[in-house]
């Protein structure tokens, strides 16, 4: 338990006094993530995991609920808050991916005295939701960060790669791609491939060095997922010619590549801060109705880039980043 200690040395008074306090937690909660398959939430449900010790050892529950892919994504996502509700949890802590979904789903769960935390995607959505908090990056702020990093290196023209088209995280980092881009004299394109081919680094390399190949301006390439950024690269490579590569969050290969030369950048979200704080706040919040005064909490974004990607390795070697 010496890891959650240190965690919790590290949050703001108010929610280590909700977190230890004389009291037994006895909050019963559900955590709706991404497809297992999706290497980003690997560092999600490390979070996760660590935030079910705190809880679990003060008598509360967590119920882990990922999508199994991306194919049926909204329905997917309100089949999970239903099966939440069904398991008669206390509060929910979600992403809000497809809000046209989504939305009317986590209403009806609020209209029955659940709780509901977002983290990751869609903190715009919190009041509709009775949302508590939002903990997460705000997806347009770390796409103009993108874009204007990109053009400020040398990007003129900059393909931006959606993996599962319509969910609106992954449309929002286009938008600040592009806005970010703009600003500093670059364009942008978009590139969404279909969503059953994500996590397919063989369909999706295919489909970006066609574009690559049909246009010969694009000069920058940015994914919005790590594993994309690793098809990115071989398409790049397959291309013969140079084009700069970044990525929305982290991964050994990305930081290997950042590392030599041949990736320029990423840019990173914190993912296991995410769900670490929105299970043990919602858990607070549902057994001693204590909430943090800063909303949202943002986790990032931060460039990672040949200027420190040396120290986050160590995050990431750990699984944490």
């Amino acid at each position: 338990m010496s890891f959650v200690k240190t965690c919790l040395k590290s949050l703001p008074l108010a929610a280590v006094l909700a977190l230890s306090a004389g009291g037994v937690l006895a909050a019963d909660i559900a955590v709706i993530a991404g497809s297992a398959n999706d290497e980003f939430f690997n560092r999600i449900k490390k979070g996760v995991d660590q935030a079910t010790l705190v809880i679990e050892a003060n008598g509360g529950k967590v119920n882990y609920l990922p999508t199994q892919n991306y194919d049926n994504f909204g329905p997917d996502l309100v089949g999970l808050i239903n099966t939440a509700v069904g398991l008669g949890v206390d509060g929910i802590a979600t992403p809000i991916w497809v809000p046209e979904a989504q939305i009317p789903a986590l209403q009806q769960a609020a209209s029955q005295g659940i709780k509901i935390m977002i983290y990751n995607s869609g903190s715009e959505h919190q009041d509709a939701v009775q949302g508590i908090n939002y903990f997460g990056a705000d997806d347009r702020v770390a796409g103009v960060a993108g874009g204007e990093y990109m053009a400020k290196n040398g990007a003129k023209k900059i393909l931006c790669h959606i993996h599962v088209p319509g969910a609106v995280n992954l449309e929002s980092r286009c938008d600040g791609v592009t806005e970010g881009a703009k600003a500093n004299g670059a364009e942008v394109l978009r590139l969404p491939t279909p969503a059953n081919i994500d996590s397919d680094a063989t369909a999706t390399s295919e489909a970006i060095k066609a574009e690559l190949l049909k246009d010969p301006s694009i000069d920058a390439v940015i994914t919005g997922a790590a594993w994309a950024s690793d098809a990115a690269a071989i398409a790049v490579q397959q291309a013969g010619r140079p084009v700069m590569l970044g990525t929305f969050d982290l991964s050994p290969s990305v930081l290997s590549r950042i590392k030599d030369g041949s990736q320029k950048m990423a840019i990173d979200q914190q993912p296991y801060l995410q769900s670490f704080l929105a299970a043990t706040m919602l858990a607070a919040e549902i057994d001693f109705g204590t909430r943090l005064a800063t909303e949202p909490v943002l986790t990032g974004p931060a460039i990672v880039d040949a200027s420190n990607v040396e120290v986050t390795m160590q995050g990431v070697e750990k699984g944490a980043r």
